[in-house]
């Protein structure tokens, strides 16, 4: 896997803050119109059923008054005199059925059609059991539902019963109703709760509209512009959501200030590196110079002295190379000025890898590049730069007879380098530091000459391939360690 280097990227422009749907899956907006409506659609099928129930007891009450007049005329006389069309009248003495019949119409003013009922029907109005008075409601088969009633005089029962067909439909009709209100009540609620809980929830999202556009804003390093306030329209403390605006708008201007503080803690100290470093060259240049001088004397001076001597001209080249490489990396921080151009990167490369074998000639350099030159948008003395500093990493840092291959290849419109050796690899906790500056693998990686490193070649290949607006990467275990870096490319290699 592949591990970015922690060296700053180019500034990017802020990302425009997503689309606000105040009432997409999981947001507090849509969880509130749910509730709203759950909550209505709960009341409004209570009070249906409350208003259904209210009216059924109605009307079996006045079922029940209908049917006692119906047992009061089936005792007063025989017949269906002054009963309702429907209405079912028995007796029974003991276990026997003396007659069931049921009114089915008026023949004239003054007389009845009846009918007998079915047998199954007698059976059903004999098994019932009430006291004198008391009513229930059966089904009875081939006629439906009906409230029946008995009078009970020794072992001689009178049963009278009402059909409860329009008392069925009429409850029928009213639970419909209930329903298609209930339905239109919560689909109202719903809108209306709809455009209540958005209006209520604009300040809340303009909020979260400000931290995403914040939180697009490029603040790892340098100078930090355009951080957006929370409107004052959005910041009164009055209610809740004002009083988060104004509590963001008061962590903003703490964050930009702090933002400030550190730029101009980095802007100091990459001054005083250059300054330092700047004012180290002339210095240093003296040392080298007199160390020099004493090279022709050497032969007369004690062998001590004139390791001494050896010593003092090494370090001062090291000192110096290590101030140019300070200096580099202050120019990079501070805003690098490449000269970009259309660059032939096959040609850096032969030209890098021909530098390298001729500096290391114990280890096996080869080269993978493609029939067509490859274009890249680079400064070339920058980039043969990196190139030079990962094969110098790769042939001090591996053991003698180490095979170090180059490659160049061109995929999505960037220009892939990749530096790949054979040797012990660097471990997992260090790849992660590898482009920090002065960070050094030397428990991994084996150094052979030139004494410790400065930590600052991998660091210059980060700063310099970020300046490219590209990325460099590692990926290392033991036997294998691949290092890449992508940069833009340019020209019939743009594709």
């Amino acid at each position: 896997m592949s591990i970015s280097p922690p060296a700053p990227l180019p500034p990017q422009a802020p990302q425009p803050p997503a689309a606000v749907r105040p009432l997409a899956k999981g947001t507090l907006g849509r969880r509130l119109v749910v509730r709203v409506a759950a909550l209505v659609a709960i009341v409004a099928v209570g009070l249906g059923a409350v208003v259904a129930l209210a009216a059924y007891n109605i009307q079996i009450g006045q079922m029940d008054s209908r049917l006692d007049g119906a047992v009061r005329r089936m005792t007063g006389g025989p017949g269906f005199g002054g009963q309702e069309i429907g209405t079912i009248l028995a007796s029974q003495d003991g276990e026997t059925i003396i007659s069931a019949s049921i009114l089915v119409d008026r023949a004239s003013n003054s007389g009845v059609r009846a009918a007998t009922l079915s047998d199954e029907a007698a059976q059903q109005l004999a098994a019932v059991q009430l006291g004198s008075g008391e009513k229930a409601t059966i089904h009875l088969t081939d006629y439906g539902l009906y409230r029946v009633t008995v009078q009970s005089s020794g072992s001689f029962r009178a049963i009278a019963g009402i059909s409860l067909s329009q008392l069925t439909s009429a409850m029928t009709s009213l639970v419909i109703f209930e329903a298609l209100l209930t339905g239109v009540v919560i689909a109202a609620a719903v809108v209306v709760a709809r455009g209540v809980v958005v209006t209520s929830l604009a300040p809340l999202n303009r909020l979260a509209a400000t931290a995403t556009a914040v939180s697009n804003l490029p603040l790892e390093s340098g100078e930090v512009e355009g951080i957006v306030r929370v409107s004052p329209n959005d910041t009164d403390p009055v209610s809740e959501v004002g009083r988060v605006g104004l509590a963001f708008n008061h962590m903003l201007d703490n964050v930009e200030g702090a933002l400030a503080a550190r730029h101009a803690s980095e802007v100091k100290l990459r001054q005083f590196v250059a300054d330092a470093s700047h004012e180290l060259r002339n210095p240093l240049a003296a040392i080298r110079g007199y160390a020099e001088l004493t090279r022709r004397e050497r032969a007369d001076m004690s062998p001590a002295m004139a390791h001494a001597m050896g010593r003092i001209e090494s370090e001062s080249d090291r000192m110096s190379s290590l101030v140019e490489d300070l200096l580099l990396l202050a120019r990079l921080d501070s805003g690098p000025a490449l000269d970009l151009a259309p660059t032939d990167v096959t040609e850096i490369v032969l030209n890098a890898t021909s530098d390298a074998r001729a500096a290391g000639p114990d280890h096996r350099w080869s080269l993978s590049l493609p029939d067509e030159p490859v274009v890249a948008l680079a400064d070339r003395y920058r980039l043969h730069q990196v190139l030079a500093n990962l094969l110098a990493n790769a042939r001090t840092h591996t053991p003698p007879g180490t095979q170090v291959q180059t490659a160049v290849a061109v995929t999505g419109g960037m220009v892939t380098i990749t530096v790949t050796d054979d040797g012990p690899g660097i471990p997992p906790e260090l790849q992660a530091s590898v482009f920090e500056r002065f960070t050094r693998a030397e428990v991994s990686r084996v150094r052979k000459q030139g004494g410790p490193s400065t930590g600052l070649g991998l660091a210059i290949v980060a700063a310099v391939v970020a300046a490219h607006h590209g990325t460099a990467s590692v990926n290392s275990r033991p036997g294998r360690t691949v290092f890449t870096i992508r940069i833009p490319a340019a020209g019939p290699t743009a594709f």
